[in-house]
């Protein structure tokens, strides 16, 4: 592979479609808040930023309401929640390809590190990762940017290998990112983003498929 040494992937929307299982989870927590359950369409919205963030952006809690939110969403993430979701067809493809290639492989998910470490494991993808990380449940590291750089430090990525780094997600959060953390990214259509928000973000390029995406991958090698 010509350009990048270092890939990184976000998980929700780019490697599982985990929308059952983060909605089925937002809705157990607005019942348990008292809540009205709101349209499929603003229960998608929750796919990609941090937990508190959607519930504030997303139904106008404030920040106390949306921590309690975001734990009562996790008492029925931690056993049930968390294996709703499905692999993305032709991802392993992807992910095999990359370390044939000799790349190195790592998460950066605003999920709980310690939850996108079990899903990994469930569907038999961690095999391919080099690094795993996420965000903490003590609200540390809570953002896609201390997310991308809590990678890249795991990596030994030094400011000097940032132009070999790409990141991969499916919302203006990754893109956005990686931007901060002095890296690129391509963006995903197969995930849950609207409509040019990856563009408009500053996606160096998109896809619209995984096939494309490996597509990308191997015109980079030739």
């Amino acid at each position: 592979m010509k350009k990048w040494d270092y890939i990184l992937f976000d998980l929700d929307g780019t490697i599982t479609d985990s929308r059952e299982g983060i909605t089925n989870c937002i809705k157990y927590a607005l019942r348990e808040m008292g809540r009205p359950i709101p349209e499929e369409e603003v229960l998608l919205r929750f796919i990609g930023p941090p937990l508190v963030q959607g519930f504030e952006e997303n139904i106008g809690m404030n920040q106390e309401d949306a921590v309690q939110a975001t734990a009562k969403y996790r008492e029925r993430y931690h056993d049930i929640g968390l294996f709703e979701a499905d692999v993305y067809e032709g991802v392993d493809a992807v992910f095999s390809y990359l370390k044939e290639q000799g790349v190195k492989i790592a998460l950066a998910t605003s999920k709980p590190e310690e939850f996108a470490v079990r899903i990994l494991e469930h569907f038999h993808l961690a095999q391919y990762f080099d690094v795993m990380a996420g965000a903490t449940l003590d609200g540390e590291r809570n953002t896609k940017e201390a997310v991308i750089r809590e990678s890249l430090r795991r990596l030994c990525v030094t400011d000097d290998k940032k132009e070999k780094v790409l990141m991969i997600g499916d919302r203006k959060y990754d893109i956005l990112g990686a931007k901060s953390c002095g890296i690129a990214a391509l963006g995903v259509y197969y995930g849950f983003a609207e409509e040019g928000e990856l563009e408009e973000a500053g996606a160096l390029t998109t896809v619209q498929t995984t096939g494309q995406l490996l597509d990308y991958f191997r015109t980079l090698a030739e």
